[in-house]
């Protein structure tokens, strides 16, 4: 493929999700939507209707088999990202995968092998990345402006917040798990991304249902379904140790009683300064002439947002064959984490990671 060659995208999954990445890319001079699939065949023609797409696909197989399509969005349920994933990938097709890369970090391990085999794109849909406050910072980062980071904090903690009660969101089998794996992933990712990628290799973790079991914190997010089940967390909290000897902390609920503002947060810490980012606000901090200092970072005027240059990314590497910045290995790191404080929660222990492949 050249670059004068725009990218055609298939979408499997045309929930809500779907039609986001839909929009985003219709955007593009460099992308076509060439069509979309779903496990609910009308909805998949309502969506082609709705964005006046060429073609609908009976299932996912048929998608696949279409030499037209260059690359899929995957926006499903988490149960099913590493066997779409994988058939896409061996199906010779580039994946954006929407996120947690897997349910697990089994699953996820599958994905990183299927990858490799195939030498094809794949790019974990991590949206946060990509916010002009995330990219100042990391600029910054990256200058050396704030030294070495030692101790990151991070979270997102919703007071009442949660999405779908009785849908997939919360049944362990089909997502894997409550906020942490839902809102949990993003600001790990997020975090991790900031620091630098260290490498993660212990954890320490509790998880906690409070809330959801009894029906209570429910959020504006989704259709309850009263007849399901709430099986998973609604409070999650960790320490993760890297292999570089800096720590990070994630605090994350769906519904709290605390005084929280609900808004997704980093704070790094380095030993020549520091950055926060507070919803859409971020700061620099430092110290002058001995005394404290701290600079509001401004966002552009004209700013096209997180979802444009996250697919504007995409397609790019799909074009030139370069690694993407949310790569099949940052997502596995996600993954070992997040298994890590489910497991450290059941069994009281410090977890070390395993990152055989």
């Amino acid at each position: 493929m050249t670059l004068a060659q725009p990218v055609r995208i298939g979408i499997i999954g045309a929930g809500n999700i779907g039609k986001v990445h839909i929009r985003e890319f219709l955007r593009l001079d460099s992308a076509v939507v060439l069509g979309v699939t779903d496990a609910v065949p009308e909805l998949a023609k309502r969506t082609r209707e709705e964005f006046s797409l060429p073609k609908v696909y009976e299932n996912i197989d048929n998608m696949l088999l279409d030499d037209e399509i260059d690359a899929v969005v995957i926006g499903v349920p988490n149960r099913w990202h590493a066997p779409i994933a994988i058939s896409a990938l061996e199906a010779g097709k580039h994946v954006l995968l929407e996120k947690p890369m897997a349910i697990d970090s089994a699953a996820a391990k599958d994905i990183v092998r299927a990858q490799q085999r195939t030498g094809k794109v794949l790019m974990i849909s991590h949206q946060m990345r990509w916010q002009w406050n995330a990219l100042a910072i990391k600029e910054q980062v990256e200058k050396g402006e704030l030294g070495r980071i030692y101790m990151a904090k991070t979270g997102w903690m919703r007071r009442k917040g949660i999405p779908g009660w009785g849908t997939w969101f919360t049944r362990k089998e089909d997502a894997g798990g409550g906020p942490l794996i839902d809102i949990g992933v993003h600001m790990l990712d997020l975090a991790m991304y900031l620091m630098g990628n260290p490498k993660p290799v212990a954890v320490y973790g509790s998880t906690y249902a409070e809330f959801g079991p009894r029906r209570r914190g429910i959020g504006n997010w989704g259709t309850p379904n009263w007849d399901g089940r709430f099986d998973v967390e609604d409070l999650a909290s960790a320490l993760i140790k890297m292999e570089d000897g800096s720590t990070l902390t994630l605090d994350v609920s769906w519904a709290v009683h605390a005084d929280t503002d609900s808004q997704p947060f980093v704070h790094l810490m380095g030993s020549e300064g520091g950055a926060s980012i507070v919803g859409q606000r971020a700061k620099f901090l430092t110290e002058k002439f001995n005394q404290p200092l701290q600079v509001e970072l401004t966002p552009p005027q004209e700013d096209e947002g997180e979802r444009a240059r996250l697919s504007r990314h995409f397609v790019e590497c799909v074009q030139t064959g370069r690694e993407p910045i949310s790569s099949a290995v940052t997502g596995l790191a996600n993954n070992l984490i997040l298994d890590a404080i489910y497991e450290s929660s059941r069994s009281g222990r410090e977890v070390l990671l395993d990152w055989s492949l």
